[in-house]
């Protein structure tokens, strides 16, 4: 690959992680969940908030190109499998906690808790990896321009100062997730709320991620390891106000970024958009799948042990 073209596929993921106001544009549910669920009352009223990994940036069929939102996201999927009558989608990537509350002045998007009201009976919550800097860690940790490392220069750059400022910022972004559900109780009270986890992102083929993701090989299990430390974040802050924790990874493992490209629920660096359109470092159509499947055992059946 030359390098003109990693760069540009490099910058075509920090883009949608950061913004995706200029985007254009499997898994098959449990038969339980599916069989389980029954017409939801005319009254009930469904609401997605969240980032990228909720919208489905470049997942067709696109229905907000600035906010990256597919008609085929989880939260879509969730909707129509569990017939949710009234449905609100207003997720949008490069959302921080921050947009929860304020004007996302990249895309314009309104503040997300704005969509809330009394009428809310389930609220879906994928947040909190732009708050910890998901584009500075895909900047700092894939290697583009030249022979992808041995070792872990993501890793030594990130504990540099002799703590882990990745873990710092997610001891960080803690309480503003904490908020973040006190606010959704707030604006509606009679709501189910779900925390909606991270999938997985990679796997344990150091091989396949090097050739994927082009990330060193030592740094392949530190950032596992952030992921796996941010998810058990969001668990925490969920079952501390007794809220659902939807477990993703669960319906993702062995589909991550460094499997083959035909068993990817979540894209590499190379993408094919003319086979699978997707961005690079989020779930395709297949992963928005999964974690539909997720979000609708969780609902239906409970978390996932």
């Amino acid at each position: 690959m030359p390098r003109t073209g990693r760069r540009t596929r490099a910058r075509l993921a920090l883009s949608a992680l950061g913004t995706v106001a200029a985007l254009t544009a499997g898994v098959v549910t449990p038969a339980s969940a599916a069989t389980a669920a029954e017409p939801r009352p005319r009254a009930e009223r469904y609401v997605a908030l969240g980032d990228s990994f909720t919208s489905g940036p470049a997942i067709p069929r696109q229905v907000d190109s600035r906010c990256g939102r597919s008609s085929a996201n989880y939260p879509s999927l969730v909707r129509n499998e569990l017939a949710y009558s009234g449905f609100t989608d207003v997720s949008c990537g490069g959302a921080t906690t921050d947009h929860m509350w304020k004007r996302q002045g990249a895309t314009g998007n309104a503040p997300q808790l704005d969509a809330l009201g009394e009428d809310t009976t389930l609220v879906t919550v994928g947040i909190g990896g732009n708050d910890i800097g998901f584009p500075e860690v895909i900047g700092r940790c894939i290697n583009p321009v030249g022979p992808v490392p041995r070792d872990n220069p993501c890793q030594r750059y990130f504990t540099r100062n002799g703590t882990d400022e990745l873990d710092q910022r997610i001891n960080e972004t803690a309480p503003k997730v904490a908020a973040l559900l006190k606010a959704v109780h707030e604006r509606a009270r009679h709501a189910r709320v779900a925390v909606v986890g991270y999938p997985a992102i990679l796997g344990d083929d150091i091989e396949g991620c090097r050739k994927s993701m082009l990330v060193a090989d030592g740094d392949v299990p530190y950032l596992r390891g952030v992921i796996r430390r941010l998810n058990a974040m969001l668990r925490v802050q969920a079952t501390a106000r007794g809220d659902l924790y939807v477990n993703t990874n669960a319906t993702t493992f062995g589909h991550d970024a460094c499997q083959p490209f035909e068993k990817r629920y979540v894209e590499g660096l190379f993408t094919r958009p003319w086979v699978r359109p997707a961005i690079a470092f989020h779930p395709n159509a297949a992963g928005e799948r999964a974690m539909a499947d997720a979000v609708a055992y969780t609902l239906v059946l409970g978390p996932r042990r």
